[in-house]
């Protein structure tokens, strides 16, 4: 009985260590199917945080309020629901890039009587500035060219009559403003007009910039409906490629007639943007597709639309201008049209163009595009007159000190006039350029210079020939020819003693005097925004697309938003 008993016994233990060493490995499964379980909800977490930093490299740069930023790993890793004031707001970084400008110089005739540059057309520096004004704020004064804003308006110059010379010149003169002892002369230049119908056969490669930059109604999304403005007015003859470039560049449309308008739309409208910017990439590519489909005696343009941030690639600023001016000896020309705001580099797109034997502009609404593609068109792509240079020689006799207004950037050496081999710039078909000169007589008290101790203005009457008060002189190249042509004219004493002037040079006089209180208005005295709105109006004269009474709306505004102190500042 006993032995039963205890046979009993260890048979109830044996189960009991069974039972419990079971129990002991069921929960040891369901320990490691836990932490296999969750080991493998993280291994996905990672996957999926691994794959939003992948997409978020490769989109590479996402707009947010105007400034381009990077976004890190650590923006996409998961987040604890946690609650937390909003952050404190932060203003774009302002990324825009201009050149220096520095003040214009007064000059004593006695010491350089010669004064030498560059004709310009560009009108992006006014368009850009009518965007900030808009925008709310005063430019930097970098931004701001004089002769761009000159030059945005058309004057009422004489038409030329015949084609073997381009161009009109013309000559004004007026009380200065600004200052009661000096007077302004205006020097204007006007290019034979063609009807956009009448143009020669165009060979036109748009090249778009399609980088993440470009990521926003201002900038992609403009230049789309602005080149569609541009195709809109080609014609059967006329040929539109298109070519893009972000990371990496490729075509998008090949050399296509230009009536074929649905073709070119549904290309322009397939445009996205995202990645970096090689902009090098693109222009040699943009080159290759127009000397490919290029037309002889035809026009021959590439046309580039970028905000200018290059990033990637050929970012050095001077190789990018070395393959723009290596490409003009092709005979094909280069544009730049400028768009968007916060990481603008207007300093390399007019470089390229002025390189390029082009023009640029910046173009910041419809409106401007209009303007520029379409009433423009002919002045747009068809050039004139290459090579355009002034050189103006004035009579210390009878002017003491002069002051070129604007192109600081365009000056030349005295010598650089008669050297064909120094570019200067383009004219197109009825592009106005108008130059303006503030200059002291020698009878006047109001001159600024000290005389020189040894210098001595005695000469005799057959020496100083005072009835000539300048010698305006332009050198200009035919579009086919590397051999330039002299023009000369002169500034007659007896032009001098006008007052008044006409609506061409008071109207001039207002933009220009607009153009330097943006920049601080050193040389303005007391003349300030209510003199210039008031000299504007009474100047305005015919204004058929509304340009000047805007201008009158832009001093208004920008009256409003100088605090700046009364006096300082360049110009």
């Amino acid at each position: 009985m006993k032995q039963e008993k205890k046979s009993s016994f260890k048979y109830a233990l044996l189960a009991t260590m069974v039972a419990t060493s079971l129990t002991a490995c069921q929960n040891s499964g369901s320990q490691n199917e836990y932490d296999k379980q969750k080991a493998e909800k993280q291994r996905k977490e990672q996957q999926l945080a691994k794959k939003k930093v992948r997409m978020a490299e490769e989109a590479e740069m996402i707009q947010v309020t105007g400034a381009r930023v990077k976004r890190s790993s650590a923006d996409f890793a998961p987040q604890a629901m946690i609650s937390s004031p909003a952050p404190a707001y932060e203003p774009p970084v302002n990324r825009e890039q201009y050149q220096k400008i520095e003040p214009s110089d007064i000059h004593s005739t006695m010491e350089q009587p010669v004064s030498t540059f560059s004709i310009d057309v560009d009108t992006g520096s006014y368009s850009n500035v009518r965007r900030m004004l808009n925008d709310g704020y005063l430019p930097p004064e970098d931004a701001v060219r004089l002769e761009e804003f000159v030059n945005y308006f058309n004057y009422d110059y004489p038409t030329p009559e015949r084609k073997d010379m381009p161009f009109s010149v013309s000559t004004e003169v007026m009380n200065a403003p600004w200052n009661k002892n000096a007077k302004l002369m205006q020097i204007g230049i006007k290019g034979y007009e063609e009807m956009s119908q009448e143009l020669p056969p165009s060979n036109l490669v748009f090249l778009v910039d399609v980088s993440g930059s470009m990521q926003s109604p201002d900038k992609l999304g403009l230049v789309k409906k602005a080149l569609k403005l541009l195709a809109k007015g080609s014609r059967e003859q006329d040929s539109i490629s298109l070519v893009v470039y972000a990371g990496a560049s490729g075509v998008v449309l090949e050399p296509t007639a230009a009536n074929d308008r649905v073709k070119i739309e549904q290309a322009l409208d397939s445009l996205t943007a995202g990645g970096s910017t090689n902009g090098g990439a693109g222009i040699e590519l943009a080159y290759k597709m127009a000397e490919r489909a290029f037309i002889k005696d035809g026009i021959n343009r590439v046309i580039l639309a970028t905000d200018g941030d290059f990033n990637v690639g050929t970012v050095n600023r001077e190789q990018l201008i070395d393959i723009v001016e290596r490409k003009r000896k092709t005979g094909v020309s280069f544009s730049a049209l400028g768009f968007g705001r916060g990481n603008y580099n207007e300093h390399l797109m007019e470089q390229l163009a002025d390189k390029g034997n082009g023009n640029y502009g910046y173009i910041d609404n419809l409106q401007e595009a209009k303007k520029l593609l379409v009433d423009q068109r002919a002045g747009t792509l068809m050039t004139i007159a290459k090579d355009v240079k002034i050189q103006v020689e004035f009579n210390p006799a009878v002017i003491a000190e002069y002051r070129l207004l604007g192109y600081q950037n365009r000056m030349l050496e005295r010598e650089d006039f008669n050297n064909d081999k120094v570019d200067a710039g383009e004219i197109g078909a009825g592009h106005t350029v108008t130059a303006l000169y503030e200059v002291v007589l020698q009878d006047s008290d109001g001159k600024r210079l000290e005389p020189l101790r040894y210098g001595s203005k005695e000469t005799s009457s057959k020496e100083s020939k005072l009835d000539e008060a300048a010698m305006i002189s332009l050198r200009y190249k035919l579009p086919e020819s590397d051999t330039s042509t002299l023009y000369r004219n002169y500034l007659t004493s007896s032009q001098l003693k006008a007052a008044d002037g006409g609506d061409n040079i008071r109207f001039a006089a207002s933009v220009a005097g607009f153009a330097q209180l943006l920049r601080g208005g050193q040389f303005l005295q007391d003349w300030g925004w209510e003199d210039a709105k008031a000299l504007a109006q009474d100047a305005k004269g015919m204004d058929e697309n509304g340009y000047r009474g805007e201008m009158l709306q832009l001093i208004g505004l920008a009256q409003l938003l100088d605090d700046r102190p009364a006096a300082g500042g360049s110009q």
